[in-house]
């Protein structure tokens, strides 16, 4: 049903999407489909790396630790961005497009006063709207 499954990722962050990680690797041992860790970045340093290559090279060791430790295939992919508040989600679109992937595992921001406000948006909610594959929200 599914070949590949996207993932992104945080790697300053985790530590907090411990469900969402574990969901991914549980559907992609399931249905023997490869994992993309995804990432996107600013071009500017950030708390997981001095910049998009070490960043691409922190999430390819993620990855393989992640195949090696569950027995899954796994792969990894970062792009970077001028600015990741306007453009993560046109990222995480073309994403899809560029690894093929059926299906996304999204790990969702517990709801707050934000979301109450109207201040924040779901970025999983706008890739359900614009994208034609399956999205699995994990809270």
């Amino acid at each position: 049903m599914y070949s590949t499954i996207l993932v992104p990722v945080d790697l300053a962050h985790t530590d907090k999407m411990p469900k969402a990680l574990s969901t991914a690797i549980d559907i992609a041992k399931h249905y023997d489909a490869k994992l993309c860790y995804l990432s996107v970045t600013n071009t500017a340093p950030g708390q997981a790396a001095h910049n998009p290559e070490e960043l691409s090279e922190k999430l390819r060791e993620f990855a393989e630790e992640q195949g090696k430790a569950h027995g899954i295939r796994t792969s990894s992919k970062v792009m970077s961005t001028p600015d990741t508040a306007v453009e993560l989600d046109d990222k995480i679109l073309e994403a899809i497009d560029d690894t093929k992937a059926d299906l996304i595992v999204m790990a969702s921001h517990t709801p707050g006063i934000g979301d109450r406000l109207h201040i924040l948006h779901s970025n999983a909610a706008n890739i359900v709207r614009h994208s034609d594959i399956s999205v699995f929200v994990v809270r």
